[in-house]
């Protein structure tokens, strides 16, 4: 019995070990750039330049991992929190985008209408401030938005005359909470928001 009530700790240990507890964790600087799961948790991702479901039909990043300054994760928690008040959630599509990436995302796809070119500077991805996200319910349900990630028709942009009025309603809705919480949105893509502190490109060593 001792040896199973060992065994059975030492498994809760290793469990435990693999999981981050986002009140104990020690807060670090506001310009470092940081898992945004281990400090909001309840956050959804879908990270569509991971997968091969994004408009190139590639997979572009290694890793299904979403990173952020750490000081624009604060003022996205704040939004997060006040959707779980309504069932809702914040789900990221594209967060911190490595140089590196970027270029390969022109490689795949060299027009400027739809990607920064990064021979003549980077994306705002590359700062870390900047993430593409869209509400959903808490077990992951569509929340009726004006188009899905990285559509290019006019839809897209925050104009919200051609779509349907419940789209708007809920699209209008996230710029208003991403925008008291501090973040500036981008006309073309109404999923698209930058944190409105700036930080410099993150370049790999």
């Amino acid at each position: 019995m001792k040896r199973f009530v060992i065994i059975l700790f030492l498994c809760t240990c290793m469990f435990c070990a693999g999981k981050v507890d986002a009140k104990t964790l020690k807060a670090p600087k506001k310009s470092r750039i940081v898992k945004v799961t281990d400090y909001i948790p309840d956050i959804q991702t879908d990270i569509r330049y991971a997968t091969k479901n994004n408009f190139t039909g590639k997979k572009i990043y290694k890793s299904k991992v979403a990173y952020l300054r750490y000081g624009t994760i604060l003022k996205l928690k704040k939004v997060q929190k006040q959707l779980k008040k309504e069932n809702l959630s914040l789900m990221i599509w594209d967060a911190y985008r490595p140089v590196s990436a970027q270029y390969k995302l022109w490689k795949v796809c060299p027009n400027p209408a739809y990607v920064a070119n990064p021979n003549k500077g980077y994306s705002s991805h590359s700062r870390g401030n900047t993430v593409d996200i869209t509400i959903v319910s808490l077990d992951g349900k569509n929340y009726k938005m004006p188009t899905d990630f990285d559509d290019f028709s006019a839809k897209a942009d925050r104009d919200y005359s051609d779509c349907p009025k419940k789209a708007k309603k809920h699209a209008q809705k996230l710029e208003k909470m991403m925008t008291k919480a501090g973040f500036k949105p981008y006309f073309g893509e109404w999923w698209h928001f930058s944190d409105s502190t700036n930080y410099p490109v993150k370049k790999e060593r």
